[in-house]
């Protein structure tokens, strides 16, 4: 996998995700981790028309399916259409995009997901960003915490890129397939339409296309 490809513009069409124009001022997709909580507060002020404050800080569509049993907290943004099911638990400083689904037991934490993103079954994102119409299988889990606590970095090829955080997730592109129950390490990139199979562990980047099997 090449360095351009792990570009926000060749990870990301920025037109499915009320987050596109903030995605659009960076060139790699973790530089935005740190960001995300001030943005969602800033993108809830221009759609507090299209949608509902139903507690301070959280703003969900009124098209959008939200479980009572659902525990969210602020910031966040839930969009049009998206299902958010029993159980799942949003600690903050998220933003779910049109027709997502957080199904059963699905923890986020400052995250972007866009348009069409489907968590549906015991899913772990943490500092992630997925793109549009990426899927998570049942278990899949983004991890974004090394077991040293060390700084995440960023490996593809023969390049390192030092995020400067300690805690940073995956990206994937938009399309991209995560089978049940794998585990993407701390910094992992998978390119659009990349297909990894059940039960593997991820650590790097995935060429756009790839499958991945353990």
């Amino acid at each position: 996998m090449m360095t351009d490809d792990i570009t926000v513009s060749s990870l990301f069409d920025l037109t499915h995700s009320l987050a596109g124009g903030f995605l659009s001022h960076f060139t790699y997709p973790w530089q935005a981790i740190p960001h995300i909580s001030r943005q969602i507060c800033i993108i809830s002020k221009s759609i507090e028309i299209n949608y509902r404050e139903v507690m301070p800080g959280v703003f969900i569509h009124p098209s959008a399916a939200v479980s009572g049993t659902a525990c969210i907290c602020a910031p966040c943004i839930i969009g049009a259409n998206a299902q958010v099911r029993h159980g799942a638990y949003i600690r903050g400083s998220v933003l779910i995009g049109d027709n997502c689904v957080v199904g059963n037991s699905t923890e986020l934490k400052n995250c972007i997901l866009f348009d069409g993103v489907q968590a549906p079954h015991f899913n772990y994102i943490g500092d992630s960003i997925l793109g549009f119409r990426a899927h998570l299988g049942a278990g899949a889990i983004l991890s974004n915490v090394k077991g040293d606590r060390s700084e995440v970095s960023i490996r593809c090829e023969d390049c390192r890129f030092p995020t400067g955080l300690k805690k940073c997730g995956s990206f994937l592109g938009d399309g991209a397939e995560i089978g049940c129950n794998s585990v993407l390490n701390p910094g992992s990139v998978v390119g659009r339409r990349a297909r990894i199979y059940p039960l593997v562990s991820l650590r790097g980047c995935v060429p756009e296309g790839s499958v991945i099997k353990k």
